[in-house]
Protein backbone atom coordinates (compact mmCIF):
# COMPACT_ATOMS: atom_id res chain seq x y z
CA UNK A 1 0.00 0.00 0.00
CA UNK A 2 1.47 3.17 -0.79
CA UNK A 3 1.96 6.02 1.66
CA UNK A 4 -0.22 9.15 0.86
CA UNK A 5 -0.53 10.79 4.38
CA UNK A 6 2.22 12.44 6.83
CA UNK A 7 1.48 13.57 10.29
CA UNK A 8 3.86 16.02 11.40
CA UNK A 9 3.46 16.47 15.14
CA UNK A 10 4.67 20.44 16.05
CA UNK A 11 3.04 20.78 18.98
CA UNK A 12 5.70 21.25 21.58
CA UNK A 13 6.44 24.72 23.56
CA UNK A 14 9.71 25.09 22.23
CA UNK A 15 11.39 26.53 25.66
CA UNK A 16 14.72 25.56 24.86
CA UNK A 17 14.70 28.87 22.20
CA UNK A 18 13.13 30.83 24.68
CA UNK A 19 12.33 33.89 24.45
CA UNK A 20 11.87 34.01 20.29
CA UNK A 21 9.05 31.19 20.53
CA UNK A 22 7.06 33.28 22.79
CA UNK A 23 5.84 34.51 19.52
CA UNK A 24 7.42 32.33 16.33
CA UNK A 25 7.04 28.44 16.79
CA UNK A 26 10.87 26.74 16.59
CA UNK A 27 9.68 24.46 13.47
CA UNK A 28 9.36 27.97 11.39
CA UNK A 29 12.90 29.04 12.77
CA UNK A 30 15.09 29.46 9.38
CA UNK A 31 18.16 27.63 8.07
CA UNK A 32 19.22 30.58 6.06
CA UNK A 33 15.76 31.51 4.35
CA UNK A 34 13.95 28.47 4.82
CA UNK A 35 11.69 26.90 7.55
CA UNK A 36 12.78 23.58 9.37
CA UNK A 37 9.05 23.08 8.73
CA UNK A 38 9.13 23.48 5.03
CA UNK A 39 12.01 21.45 4.45
CA UNK A 40 10.39 18.27 6.10
CA UNK A 41 7.40 18.65 4.28
CA UNK A 42 9.69 19.13 0.94
CA UNK A 43 10.91 15.30 2.83
CA UNK A 44 7.37 14.29 2.69
CA UNK A 45 7.01 15.50 -0.82
CA UNK A 46 9.95 13.06 -1.89
CA UNK A 47 7.37 10.37 -1.54
CA UNK A 48 4.65 12.28 -3.47
CA UNK A 49 2.29 12.05 -0.07
CA UNK A 50 -1.03 13.48 -0.81
CA UNK A 51 -1.44 15.10 2.65
CA UNK A 52 0.14 16.71 5.47
CA UNK A 53 -1.27 16.81 8.92
CA UNK A 54 0.04 18.84 11.18
CA UNK A 55 -0.98 18.65 15.01
CA UNK A 56 -0.27 22.14 16.19
CA UNK A 57 -1.29 23.66 19.46
CA UNK A 58 -3.47 26.37 19.91
CA UNK A 59 -1.21 28.99 20.16
CA UNK A 60 0.12 28.04 16.56
CA UNK A 61 -1.51 29.78 14.30
CA UNK A 62 1.25 30.74 12.25
CA UNK A 63 2.06 27.32 11.10
CA UNK A 64 -0.90 27.45 9.71
CA UNK A 65 -0.90 30.86 8.40
CA UNK A 66 3.00 29.74 6.31
CA UNK A 67 1.08 27.01 4.92
CA UNK A 68 -1.87 28.99 3.55
CA UNK A 69 -1.17 31.13 0.34
CA UNK A 70 -0.83 35.06 0.54
CA UNK A 71 -2.15 35.80 -3.04
CA UNK A 72 -2.46 39.33 -1.80
CA UNK A 73 1.73 38.75 -1.90
CA UNK A 74 1.76 36.88 -5.18
CA UNK A 75 0.26 40.02 -6.90
CA UNK A 76 2.57 42.25 -5.53
CA UNK A 77 5.55 40.31 -6.71
CA UNK A 78 3.84 39.67 -9.86
CA UNK A 79 3.35 43.21 -10.52
CA UNK A 80 6.84 43.55 -9.82
CA UNK A 81 8.18 40.09 -12.00
CA UNK A 82 9.77 38.91 -9.04
CA UNK A 83 8.80 34.80 -10.50
CA UNK A 84 11.18 33.50 -8.23
CA UNK A 85 10.12 34.93 -5.13
CA UNK A 86 6.70 33.61 -6.22
CA UNK A 87 7.84 30.27 -6.51
CA UNK A 88 9.50 30.30 -3.79
CA UNK A 89 6.56 31.19 -1.53
CA UNK A 90 3.72 29.27 -3.42
CA UNK A 91 4.72 26.21 -4.84
CA UNK A 92 4.59 23.90 -2.10
CA UNK A 93 0.99 25.20 -1.52
CA UNK A 94 -0.13 24.26 -4.69
CA UNK A 95 1.72 20.51 -4.30
CA UNK A 96 0.54 18.89 -1.63
CA UNK A 97 -3.20 19.38 0.24
CA UNK A 98 -2.55 20.99 4.22
CA UNK A 99 -4.52 19.51 7.15
CA UNK A 100 -4.58 20.82 10.68
CA UNK A 101 -5.70 19.16 14.01
CA UNK A 102 -4.83 20.27 17.63
CA UNK A 103 -3.35 19.19 20.70
CA UNK A 104 -5.00 21.16 23.36
CA UNK A 105 -3.10 19.19 26.58
CA UNK A 106 0.61 18.32 26.49
CA UNK A 107 0.27 14.88 26.92
CA UNK A 108 3.28 12.95 25.19
CA UNK A 109 4.14 12.45 21.59
CA UNK A 110 1.93 9.55 20.93
CA UNK A 111 -1.18 11.76 22.18
CA UNK A 112 -0.28 14.18 19.66
CA UNK A 113 0.09 11.33 16.65
CA UNK A 114 -3.44 10.18 18.02
CA UNK A 115 -4.89 13.58 17.67
CA UNK A 116 -4.73 12.62 13.64
CA UNK A 117 -6.37 9.48 13.51
CA UNK A 118 -9.45 10.65 12.18
CA UNK A 119 -7.63 12.45 9.14
CA UNK A 120 -5.23 9.31 8.51
CA UNK A 121 -7.68 6.64 8.42
CA UNK A 122 -7.34 2.87 8.05
CA UNK A 123 -3.64 3.19 5.90
CA UNK A 124 0.05 3.22 7.09
CA UNK A 125 1.27 6.76 7.50
CA UNK A 126 5.07 8.72 7.50
CA UNK A 127 5.85 10.59 10.87
CA UNK A 128 8.15 13.43 10.46
CA UNK A 129 9.63 15.21 14.31
CA UNK A 130 10.20 18.53 14.14
CA UNK A 131 13.97 18.34 15.38
CA UNK A 132 15.26 15.87 13.45
CA UNK A 133 16.56 16.79 9.61
CA UNK A 134 18.85 14.48 7.83
CA UNK A 135 20.26 15.67 4.56
CA UNK A 136 21.27 13.23 1.95
CA UNK A 137 20.85 12.83 -1.86
CA UNK A 138 17.86 10.04 -1.05
CA UNK A 139 15.84 11.30 1.43
CA UNK A 140 15.52 9.38 4.46
CA UNK A 141 11.89 9.52 4.11
CA UNK A 142 12.44 7.55 1.20
CA UNK A 143 15.08 5.23 2.79
CA UNK A 144 12.43 4.53 5.07
CA UNK A 145 9.96 3.75 2.12
CA UNK A 146 11.66 1.21 0.56
CA UNK A 147 12.02 -0.94 3.48
CA UNK A 148 8.31 -0.51 3.94
CA UNK A 149 7.72 -1.49 0.01
CA UNK A 150 10.09 -4.60 1.07
CA UNK A 151 8.34 -5.34 4.75
CA UNK A 152 5.21 -4.06 4.60
CA UNK A 153 5.81 -3.46 8.45
CA UNK A 154 6.46 -0.76 10.86
CA UNK A 155 10.00 1.21 9.71
CA UNK A 156 11.87 3.24 12.38
CA UNK A 157 15.03 5.60 11.39
CA UNK A 158 18.04 4.97 13.02
CA UNK A 159 21.35 6.50 13.45
CA UNK A 160 24.67 5.08 14.94
CA UNK A 161 26.01 7.25 17.88
CA UNK A 162 28.81 6.93 20.66
CA UNK A 163 27.78 4.85 23.22
CA UNK A 164 28.02 7.57 25.74
CA UNK A 165 25.70 9.28 24.00
CA UNK A 166 22.92 6.40 24.03
CA UNK A 167 21.21 8.16 27.42
CA UNK A 168 19.91 10.69 24.96
CA UNK A 169 18.12 8.49 22.94
CA UNK A 170 15.59 5.87 22.35
CA UNK A 171 18.18 2.55 21.26
CA UNK A 172 16.77 0.06 19.49
CA UNK A 173 17.92 -3.96 20.21
CA UNK A 174 18.83 -5.78 16.98
CA UNK A 175 17.34 -8.67 16.56
CA UNK A 176 19.07 -9.13 12.65
CA UNK A 177 21.27 -6.50 11.00
CA UNK A 178 22.17 -6.87 7.04
CA UNK A 179 24.16 -3.86 6.30
CA UNK A 180 21.94 -0.94 6.64
CA UNK A 181 18.69 -3.05 7.64
CA UNK A 182 17.69 -3.99 11.09
CA UNK A 183 15.19 -6.15 12.75
CA UNK A 184 14.44 -4.85 16.20
CA UNK A 185 14.18 -7.16 19.05
CA UNK A 186 14.12 -4.46 21.59
CA UNK A 187 13.27 -0.47 22.44
CA UNK A 188 15.01 1.28 25.15
CA UNK A 189 14.25 4.73 26.61
CA UNK A 190 17.25 6.85 27.48
CA UNK A 191 19.77 3.89 28.81
CA UNK A 192 22.73 4.44 30.50
CA UNK A 193 26.12 3.67 28.31
CA UNK A 194 26.67 0.97 30.51
CA UNK A 195 23.02 -0.68 30.31
CA UNK A 196 22.74 0.24 26.40
CA UNK A 197 22.11 -2.71 24.03
CA UNK A 198 23.23 -1.22 20.86
CA UNK A 199 24.30 2.01 19.56
CA UNK A 200 21.57 2.62 17.09
CA UNK A 201 19.58 5.57 18.09
CA UNK A 202 16.31 6.21 17.02
CA UNK A 203 15.30 9.43 15.27
CA UNK A 204 12.32 11.22 14.47
CA UNK A 205 11.41 9.29 11.49
CA UNK A 206 8.59 6.45 11.27
CA UNK A 207 6.38 4.49 8.89
CA UNK A 208 3.53 3.23 11.61
CA UNK A 209 0.81 0.77 10.17
CA UNK A 210 -3.00 2.13 11.07
CA UNK A 211 -2.67 -0.45 13.74
CA UNK A 212 -0.69 1.87 16.13
CA UNK A 213 -3.42 4.16 16.87
CA UNK A 214 -5.40 1.59 18.79
CA UNK A 215 -2.16 0.89 20.75
CA UNK A 216 -1.50 4.44 21.69
CA UNK A 217 -5.60 4.37 22.57
CA UNK A 218 -5.19 1.84 25.11
CA UNK A 219 -1.79 1.86 26.51
CA UNK A 220 -0.82 5.39 28.18
CA UNK A 221 2.03 5.39 30.70
CA UNK A 222 2.01 5.55 34.17
CA UNK A 223 2.56 9.24 33.93
CA UNK A 224 -0.40 9.85 32.21
CA UNK A 225 1.39 10.41 28.77
CA UNK A 226 0.91 8.58 25.78
CA UNK A 227 4.62 7.92 24.41
CA UNK A 228 5.14 6.26 20.54
CA UNK A 229 7.78 4.31 21.91
CA UNK A 230 5.39 2.74 24.44
CA UNK A 231 3.13 1.95 21.99
CA UNK A 232 5.77 0.61 19.42
CA UNK A 233 6.93 -1.59 22.41
CA UNK A 234 3.64 -3.49 22.53
CA UNK A 235 3.14 -3.63 18.33
CA UNK A 236 6.47 -5.16 18.35
CA UNK A 237 4.95 -8.37 20.44
CA UNK A 238 2.47 -9.35 17.51
CA UNK A 239 4.15 -8.08 14.68
CA UNK A 240 8.13 -7.39 13.47
CA UNK A 241 9.38 -3.61 13.48
CA UNK A 242 12.21 -2.79 10.96
CA UNK A 243 14.98 -0.08 11.58
CA UNK A 244 16.70 1.99 8.95
CA UNK A 245 20.13 2.76 9.26
CA UNK A 246 19.76 6.22 7.40
CA UNK A 247 22.67 7.50 5.46
CA UNK A 248 22.98 11.23 5.55
CA UNK A 249 24.01 13.75 7.80
CA UNK A 250 21.48 14.62 10.84
CA UNK A 251 20.88 17.98 12.69
CA UNK A 252 19.31 17.98 15.92
CA UNK A 253 17.59 21.44 15.11
CA UNK A 254 15.66 21.32 18.81
CA UNK A 255 19.29 22.16 19.80
CA UNK A 256 20.82 25.67 19.26
CA UNK A 257 23.72 23.96 18.70
CA UNK A 258 22.41 21.80 16.06
CA UNK A 259 20.46 24.59 14.49
CA UNK A 260 23.45 26.90 14.10
CA UNK A 261 25.78 23.84 12.63
CA UNK A 262 22.54 23.36 10.31
CA UNK A 263 22.59 27.14 9.07
CA UNK A 264 26.78 27.16 8.87
CA UNK A 265 26.14 23.80 6.76
CA UNK A 266 23.44 24.81 4.38
CA UNK A 267 25.64 28.58 4.17
CA UNK A 268 28.77 26.36 2.74
CA UNK A 269 26.68 25.33 -0.18
CA UNK A 270 24.42 28.33 -0.85
CA UNK A 271 25.40 29.82 -3.90
CA UNK A 272 24.93 33.14 -2.82
CA UNK A 273 26.57 32.86 0.28
CA UNK A 274 29.21 29.99 0.08
CA UNK A 275 32.25 32.44 -0.88
CA UNK A 276 31.24 35.02 1.36
CA UNK A 277 30.54 32.64 4.54
CA UNK A 278 34.21 31.15 3.48
CA UNK A 279 35.66 33.94 3.44
CA UNK A 280 34.55 35.20 7.07
CA UNK A 281 35.36 31.74 8.57
CA UNK A 282 38.74 32.39 7.34
CA UNK A 283 39.39 35.85 9.43
CA UNK A 284 37.81 34.39 12.89
CA UNK A 285 40.01 33.74 15.28
CA UNK A 286 40.29 31.02 17.47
Amino acid sequence: MKILKAVLPVAGLGTRFLPITKSVPKELLPIIDTPILQILVEEALSLEIEEVIFVISPEKAAIREYFSRDLKLEKNLKQKNKTEAIKKISTIQKAIKFSFVEQKEALGDGHAILQARELVGDEPFLVLFGDDLIVAKKSAAQQLHEVWQEKKSAVIALIEVEQKETQNYGIAKDKFRSENLVEIAELVEKPKPELAPSNLAIVGKYICPPEIFAILEKHPSESGEIRLIDALKELIKTKPIFGKICQGKRYDTGDKFGLLKANIDFALEHPELKEKIQNYIRTLEF
